[in-house]
């Protein structure tokens, strides 16, 4: 079998890192390639893509995949698990899709037309591991400030939870859920709604090292049977101490997740939920908790075939013409306006429940 009909998962007994360049620190990452094995690192690159690399594309941001280990290539067997760190939002979430562009495998959905190419699919793992680092924002997400502060307000806020539809009601066709509503507001028959998110925080003030820190939002007695039902599967979070400071680390899942549509907006988002988890355990125990990495996971990682040549043409060709500076911007320098447009984002929420069957 040649490597064009396998995902190469690694060599035998090995495994594949996939960094950003600025990620290669021998003094501060355990286990990682000394300078002087990069040419090494290069060719073998070049044996799995009989592609010569370009060490300056790390001028680029442009994340490089080390093959650590030696042996024969192996293929995996099933869908391809992948794994991308980076430093910042919006780093992580460029090599994500890099990663799985090239190593993903084609899978057809349940929302494809008949004539859809099938999509790119694979189970990601991303480990940012400084969430609120700069940049924060990419710009190939879509959407501009406004929209990210919109959906950030969404989840964080509740502003469009009175918009999920009355699940007695066979004839209300407004959303099934909203994350906000499922996280803070979880709704059992017979039980009073649940925020989940004050029990996690409350639980992690008595005891930070708890394993039992979690939110969830699948129903299964609604969620099996519904059309659209939830993506993210639960939200777990725990502290531990690092220099005499409690630092708290966020695990999210996902059964699903549109990489190139929503990824982004996602992963934005659930970062400010994360912040404000830490402000509230801060709170609660009267010491300042310090944001840690945060770790995406998501069971199929996806790009609809519908938009992928939406997507070659515009995010990959982005990366041979601009540099990472140009494809990213900071988050302090768009803040201000984002807050600004609050009063109006709303407005606007408030006015799509006028009644209005969405």
């Amino acid at each position: 079998m040649g490597f064009d009909h396998c995902h190469v998962s690694g060599w035998a007994h090995a495994s594949v890192v996939s960094i950003a360049p600025a990620r290669i620190d021998t003094a501060k990452r355990p286990g990682a390639l000394c300078p002087m094995f990069l040419p090494m690192a290069d060719n073998l690159w070049g044996a799995f893509t009989g592609k010569v690399f370009n060490r300056s594309t790390k001028d680029r941001g442009i994340g490089v995949a080390i093959f650590a280990g030696v042996g024969k290539p192996v293929c995996m067997n099933g869908i391809p698990v992948l794994h991308v760190e980076a430093d910042c939002i919006a780093r992580a979430w460029e090599l994500s899709l890099i990663e799985l562009n090239r190593h993903g495998c084609c899978i057809k959905t349940e929302y494809d037309k008949p004539d859809d190419p099938p999509s790119k699919d694979a189970t990601m793992i991303i480990t940012i591991t400084d969430p609120l680092s700069e940049p924060m924002i990419h710009k190939d997400f879509p959407g501009g400030p406004i929209e990210l502060q919109e959906y950030v307000m969404e989840v964080c806020e509740g502003i469009k939870d009175h918009l999920v539809r009355d699940p007695a009601d066979p004839n209300d066709t407004r959303w099934e859920y909203t994350y906000h509503q499922r996280l803070f507001a979880y709704s059992v028959p017979t039980l009073a709604p649940i925020n989940q998110i004050e029990t996690l925080c409350q639980r992690l003030a008595r005891a930070p090292h708890t394993r039992r820190a979690q939110a969830i939002t699948w129903k299964v007695w609604e969620d099996t049977e519904c059309y659209d039902p939830a993506c993210l599967q639960s939200v777990w979070c725990r502290i531990i101490e690092e220099n005499g400071q409690p630092v708290l680390s966020m695990n999210v899942r996902f059964r699903s997740n549109d990489a190139y549509k929503a990824a982004f907006m996602n992963i934005f988002a659930l970062v400010q939920l994360q912040q404000r988890i830490a402000a509230r355990v801060s709170e609660l125990i009267g010491r300042p908790v310090q944001i840690g990495r945060y770790c995406h996971m998501a069971d199929s990682y996806h790009i609809y075939g519908s938009y992928f040549r939406e997507f070659e043409g515009r995010f990959l060709g982005a990366l041979e013409k601009r540099t990472f500076e140009q494809r990213t911007m900071r988050y302090d320098a768009v803040r201000d306006m984002m807050e600004e447009a609050r009063p109006m984002l709303l407005e606007k929420a408030r006015s799509l429940g006028s009644g209005q069957q969405i």
